[in-house]
């Protein structure tokens, strides 16, 4: 599978030459957890500048590919028409009174993780420090039971912070939302105090949600015209914040994933992949990417990175904290944030700390300093010297996404995907689970061994890369450009 290459935007459509993304070599630290010299990891060291033109040429695909109920859209390649049957024990399926894969399913999972003498022992036989886990199998029972694709939707936990970064007045307040939206984007994709790992997508896997805008009481009782050119066509509401992700590459393992909402004429085009390795007795995840937040009736595009993740005490109850230097920065206003996620040292101090100070144009002082935890409460300091909270976390609702039920759902998106896993991990049948967890992995490298004996190449869904960034082929920005021609 190392030997097959992701076909170009060339081969699909004319599309713009943007300047090549240059993105950073670092690994992941090589400390299981910060030094008492509170050592922290930079995760923005890509250039903001050339992945913006990305997002603001409107140029690309020329075809126009949507999602439709048949699946037509869907066949990437022949999936080989093999269904995955359900590996449950067929006499407890009476007692499963609910189907694990309904919108409320991604509830907490509070239950300890039963760690085993014999399971750690072959975990630790397989592993040596600094090794790349991707070559390492993990024993099932530490799955969260639910897909990285699904997980990154969780950004979008609270749409009315990520909608009414367009809504304030200025470049000065709509950065400071930008930044309260982002700092509130992590706790939601959390759903246990106990650290678990999500399903690794596989190559051609999909994800699709959206929420539903509060509407104001006129707004309500007006006829809103439909989006049916938007992400999702069966959520045609304009003021639904629509989301979807795709495993765009297996080798380094991408996940692009995109986000609108039209009646706020607001997009959000990301790609992540992950570079994990063992530190100990920690396990460390670098998210290596970037992501664009785009308002485009101010025609400004907010460029920013993302923290690093870290598996705490593997060897007795997992825990997660994110650490690192991220950056968000708006080319046309000139301002910008820096944040620090920032690990616990050996020695005294809280988890989960982090910081912001947010900037304006050529000024080398913040008008406005954030501190707190990023799953907790967060607190403002202005440069008039006045405090404010900025954010609670503990407070704030979190929206609840909206998923097609995965009998209307096509084989390759993740409920539906993983659905034999994920009931079996909920029915406690780790065997059976590791058992469905293996299928779709020889699934896939067969696929591969095929590809790669009829000379195939891989053809994504959604998404084209463009220099080492991956975008969506029919974002908002272009398809309102097309109109308007």
């Amino acid at each position: 599978m190392g030997s097959l290459r992701t076909r170009t935007p060339n081969t699909r459509g004319s599309i713009a030459s943007p300047a090549h993304v240059p993105l950073s070599s670092h690994s992941v630290p090589d400390f299981s957890s910060s030094s008492s010299e509170d050592k922290f990891y930079d995760a923005g060291a890509a250039s903001n500048t050339s992945l913006m033109k990305h997002f603001i040429d409107p140029s690309g695909p020329s075809a126009t590919r949507s999602i439709s109920d048949k699946g037509d859209a869907l066949k990437r390649p022949d999936a080989g028409g093999e269904s995955l049957e359900l590996s449950v024990r067929s006499a407890d399926m009476a007692d499963v009174k609910c189907y694990p894969f309904d919108d409320n399913d991604d509830a907490g999972e509070d239950e300890p993780v039963e760690v085993q003498t014999s399971v750690i022992a072959h975990l630790l036989s397989q592993v040596r420090l600094d090794m790349d886990l991707s070559k390492v199998a993990l024993p099932t029972f530490i799955l969260e039971r639910r897909s990285l694709l699904e997980m990154y939707a969780d950004f979008f936990a609270h749409p009315n912070l990520f909608v009414g970064i367009t809504e304030q007045p200025g470049p000065r307040e709509r950065m400071v939302q930008v930044v309260k939206w982002y700092l509130s984007a992590f706790h939601a994709g959390r759903k246990s105090s106990v650290a678990k790992k999500p399903y690794n997508p596989i190559l051609g896997e999909v994800f699709y949600c959206h929420w539903d805008l509060p509407l104001e009481a006129e707004e309500a009782a007006q006829p809103t015209d439909t989006v049916s050119d938007g992400p999702l066509p069966w959520s045609s509401s304009p003021n639904s914040v629509c989301f979807l992700a795709e495993q765009v590459s297996h080798h380094p393992p991408v996940s692009a994933f995109y986000a609108e909402c039209f009646s706020k004429k607001m997009q959000f085009n990301a790609h992540i992949w992950t570079k994990s390795k063992f530190l100990g007795t920690s396990i460390g995840v670098h998210n290596i990417g970037q992501g664009c937040v785009s308002c485009l009736e101010h025609d400004e595009h907010y460029v920013l990175t993302f923290p690093s993740g870290y598996g705490r005490s593997i060897l007795l109850v997992p825990w997660l904290e994110l650490g690192g230097d991220c950056k968000i920065s708006c080319s046309k206003s000139g301002y910008s944030a820096n944040i620090v996620f920032h690990t616990k040292p050996f020695l005294g101090s809280k988890k989960h700390r982090v910081t912001a100070e947010v900037f304006a144009p050529n000024d080398k002082k913040p008008f406005c300093s954030v501190k707190g935890e990023w799953n907790g409460v967060m607190y403002a300091t202005w440069a008039s010297g006045e405090s404010s909270l900025f954010i609670d976390t503990k407070k704030m609702e979190i929206v609840k996404k909206k998923v097609r039920k995965v009998e209307h759902q096509q084989e390759y998106e993740s409920r539906c995907l993983w659905k034999d896993v994920t009931l079996n991990l909920k029915l406690k049948y780790t065997d059976a689970a590791t058992e469905a967890k293996q299928r779709l992995e020889e699934k896939q490298r067969a696929d591969a061994q095929e590809r790669t004996q009829n000379e195939q190449q891989w053809e994504t869904r959604h998404f084209h890369k463009v220099g080492e960034s991956w975008v969506y082929d029919e974002a908002l920005l272009k398809r309102l450009a097309s109109q308007r021609h």
